[in-house]
């Protein structure tokens, strides 16, 4: 028996972290580890350097009912149909296949990743995000100055 170590967990929880001791933490966090569930399924997707998308598979949700909130460095989408579930009290399923319960779906965002909007079309909702970086934080070129061996703090 072969023990093969799979990032694929971290991956499914994370957009655009380079930090991967973070991601050790929440990984080995109680609540994570506990938490197995997998609904609903979703993609993390980059598109060039600073472009990713979330995308959620929730077939039978409406606009209503799912809800996107950005607090610091953590996205939770929540989805409830209990709301448009009341309305149809006269179905009756024969067979229920399409999954309608309720989720929360939480991701860890790396610094500077904002989202840029959301958009839910043929049961898929998908979130963009970018990774925007300040100016103060981007990579400086420093010029290198050709003089006689003076320190450049010295005032001489």
């Amino acid at each position: 028996m072969t023990n093969v170590l799979t990032m694929t967990p971290l991956l499914r929880r994370s957009v655009g972290f380079d930090r991967f001791n973070d991601l050790f933490d929440t990984f080995f966090d109680e609540k994570s580890a506990a938490q197995q569930d997998h609904y609903p399924p979703h993609n993390i997707e980059k598109y060039g350097e600073n472009l990713y998308r979330i995308t959620m598979a929730v077939a039978g949700f409406k606009e209503a009912d799912l809800n996107i909130v950005q607090n610091d460095n953590t996205l939770t989408v929540t989805g409830d149909m209990q709301a448009h579930d009341k309305d149809n009290d006269a179905v009756e399923y024969l067979y229920r296949g399409i999954a309608s319960r309720a989720f929360e779906r939480s991701f860890r965002l790396d610094d500077h990743i904002k989202v840029n909007g959301a958009n839910l079309k043929d049961g898929l909702l998908m979130i963009d995000l970018e990774r925007e970086i300040p100016e103060e934080k981007k990579p400086k070129m420093i010029k290198i100055k050709a003089e006689t061996g003076k320190l450049s703090h010295d005032k001489k």
